[in-house]
């Protein structure tokens, strides 16, 4: 607590003081006389100045006077110089939380003084009696309208209207039970004002499971010099529009929550506001709720200087673009104050206006000018271009890592720049537990068996990836283009033939994450439900440039067809969101398929690779037969030219060894042709395929 907001509370509590002894007065005033007060005008005075009168003025005595009278005491001298003390205490520099509650929610004199008799109640436990004895009812210890009516000078019968600040901005509630009149049920002071008027302001207990106090690294720093750019737009727009009205909503447009929060971030510390974050789906979907949560935010607004960032990200997605979302728009409507919205598209109708602002990560040059900085003489080596060729990240992610990285010793530069490359890994490994599964890469060149074409374009698609930014950046190729900077290849074959083994030895190449994707999770007959699963899911993988692995791809880019019904409509939708969004992907997006005529002509035209695995030929089943066995694997007179004539794809020959394997440590002995033949002959039965007892039979001494 500074020095400053220490004294102001000291004031404050005892100008508090004095208005509760004014009041105490003006009960027991009424208690005792129980009948009309005369009313002096006080047009333009505070209204605590009606009892301020100067010492020994026909003034002062008129009051004494009126005071006066057989068993009745002497207040109007006590009145008068709590008031006084009160006047000279509003009218400094600081006034006190009463006098600012005051001017900020518009309130009347009258409307000021019942708002004190309602906070008295929880603030002098002597309150209640007192009420009781002015309304000469024991079962009235409280205060009502008639009360303040009675009690007060110039009452103002609409001060209990509900477009009245009173009611209105929730400051006092009604009480009012059955048949009771409403003059005659109880008030109550708003707990959140009773603690205002204390001097204790702090954000309303009843927002406080909807909100979430923003903390990100807001300093000019954290930021980028593309970003600061949309920084000085906005608060450019707010400070312009605010002397004329409500200020319009900003719509920080994209996918990552970090990039824009920190924006935000940076507005509301240039203009002095604490930001809080309020998940759009925790908004209350009744009206009555609804606007009962935007009244308190509004009044929140009023008491202390805060913003709100409202996370849409989610809504919408996987609608058509002009659909509402009635609450979160019906919230911004009635709501004012510094607003904005993340969401992942525009949001057309929200009843307010707005600035819309695309707000991304730093550019790549950006980036790689992070990494240069916070590794210093560290990353005078290719790291940087390197890491930020590959990783999408922000200022503070790059440091952050940077100086993670840096604490631990390495062994030299290639150590280094793999420990850096480890820690982007698992920063940035993506979330899609639900819709994908982790493939762990383990196969390597030396593992697969292709013919020599093919071998060619797995490793030009290996080596586009890792040059992109050379390419793209260095080479100027990203400003000539505006679409087409993802990589996406169609791996194309029978089951088996190694197109999964394909997608791993890139991945091992490269060592990136490889996701396999779920389509029993992804594809939903639920319209629109399949564009949002795919929209999360390249979403999820950006930033680090994740492999996606589409298995069994025609189930999901297959040929679009004729519209005959909204199903029709939707499914090409699908398809034409998949096409644009694979070209947009910083990643790799393998597609693989059995059938490949199924596939859409147009997506086929946008593929980077198309690459066919066809059937393996003799020798190349002998390779793959005499590469299937890992080398601790104990063997003994295995005939590879016998073995590569079994018609089989590599997929299945894996699956015969490693049958062969396990009926080789049942039996206590190494992997022998008869237990090859013996698992290779289950292997044709699965598969449904005519079998020739000859061709698994061995005789001992064959070779």
């Amino acid at each position: 607590m500074t020095d400053d907001l220490a004294r102001w509370q000291e004031e404050n509590a005892a100008y508090l003081s004095m208005a509760l002894a004014w009041l105490r007065r003006r009960l027991e005033h009424l208690a005792e006389s129980q009948g009309p007060r005369e009313s002096a005008p006080r047009e333009d005075r505070p209204f605590w100045s009606r009892w301020v009168t100067a010492p020994g003025s026909a003034e002062e005595g008129n009051l004494a006077a009126s005071d006066e009278g057989p068993g009745r005491p002497l207040y109007g001298r006590e009145i008068a110089q709590a008031a006084g003390a009160m006047a000279q205490a509003e009218a400094t520099d600081r006034p006190p939380a009463l006098v600012i509650l005051g001017r900020r929610f518009g309130l009347s004199r009258f409307e000021r003084e019942v708002l004190l008799l309602c906070a008295a109640m929880e603030l002098d436990t002597r309150t209640g009696r007192l009420c009781a004895r002015a309304q000469d009812d024991p079962a009235r210890p409280y205060p009502t309208f008639a009360l303040a009516m009675a009690l007060f000078d110039e009452p103002a019968w609409d001060a209990l209207s509900p477009e009245r600040p009173l009611r209105y901005w929730h400051l006092i509630e009604i009480n009012q039970r059955d048949s009771q009149p409403l003059t005659a049920s109880p008030l109550r002071a708003d707990e959140r004002i009773v603690n205002y008027v204390k001097g204790l302001n702090y954000l309303d207990d009843r927002l406080s499971p909807l909100l979430i106090p923003l903390d990100v690294e807001w300093g000019e720093a954290a930021l980028a010099q593309s970003q600061l750019r949309a920084v000085e737009t906005i608060v450019e727009r707010l400070e312009r529009e605010a002397a004329s009205g409500p200020v319009p909503v900003i719509q920080l447009v994209g996918p990552n929550a970090l990039s824009k929060q920190l924006v935000a971030g940076r507005v509301v510390g240039t203009l002095g506001l604490r930001l809080y974050r309020l998940p759009a789906d925790l908004l209350p979907t009744q009206a009555a709720d609804l606007d009962n949560v935007a009244r308190l935010w509004r009044r929140e607004s009023n008491l202390l200087p805060v913003s709100l960032y409202v996370d849409a990200l989610e809504i919408g997605e996987g609608a058509p673009a002009n659909e509402e979302s009635p609450p979160l728009h019906r919230f911004l409507v009635r709501s004012d104050g510094v607003f904005f919205l993340d969401t992942r598209d525009v949001q057309p109708h929200i009843g307010r206006r707005s600035l819309t602002l695309d707000i991304g990560k730093p550019t790549p040059a950006e980036q790689q000018g992070a990494w240069a900085n916070a590794l210093g003489e560290e990353g005078t080596g290719d790291s940087p271009a390197s890491l930020a060729g590959q990783f999408n990240l922000n200022l503070p992610t790059i440091r952050r890592i940077a100086r993670t990285v840096l604490s631990e010793p390495a062994d030299g530069p290639e150590a280094l720049h793999d420990q850096l490359w480890t820690a982007c890994l698992e920063r940035t490994r993506p979330r899609l537990d639900k819709l994908a599964e982790r493939l762990e890469p383990k196969a390597t060149w030396r593992d697969i068996v292709l013919p020599q074409e093919q071998m060619e374009l797995l490793h030009q698609i290996a080596g586009q990836v890792g040059q992109r930014s050379q390419v793209y950046d260095a080479w100027g190729f990203r400003q000539k283009m505006n679409r087409g900077l993802g990589i996406s290849a169609l791996f194309a074959g029978e089951s088996g033939t190694g197109k999964t083994m394909a997608a791993e030895v890139i991945a091992n190449e490269l060592r990136l994450n490889l996701y396999r994707i779920d389509l029993s999770a992804v594809v939903s007959k639920y319209i629109g439900e399949t564009e949002k699963n795919l929209r999360r899911l390249f979403d999820a993988a950006e930033d680090g440039g994740a492999i996606l692995f589409f298995d069994e791809a025609d189930a999901l880019f297959g040929k679009r067809s004729e519209v005959k019904d909204s199903h029709d409509r939707y499914a090409n939708i699908e398809t034409s969101y998949l096409l644009q969004r694979m070209e947009a992907y910083r990643g790799l997006a393998v597609l693989a398929t059995n059938m490949k005529s199924a596939l859409d002509t147009a997506f086929m035209r946008r593929l980077r690779f198309v690459v066919d695995f066809p059937f393996p030929g003799r020798e190349e089943r002998k390779l793959i037969w005499q590469k299937v066995f890992p080398p601790e694997t104990p063997r003994e007179g295995l005939d590879y030219n016998r073995l590569a004539r079994l018609n089989l794809t590599g997929g299945s020959i894996h699956n015969i060894a490693l049958n062969a394997a396990f009926l080789a440590a049942q039996a206590d002995e190494p992997v022998t042709m008869p237990l090859i033949l013996s698992a290779a002959r289950t292997e044709f039965r699965k598969l449904e395929r005519p079998i020739s007892e000859a061709e698994f039979r061995w005789e001992e001494g064959e070779a």
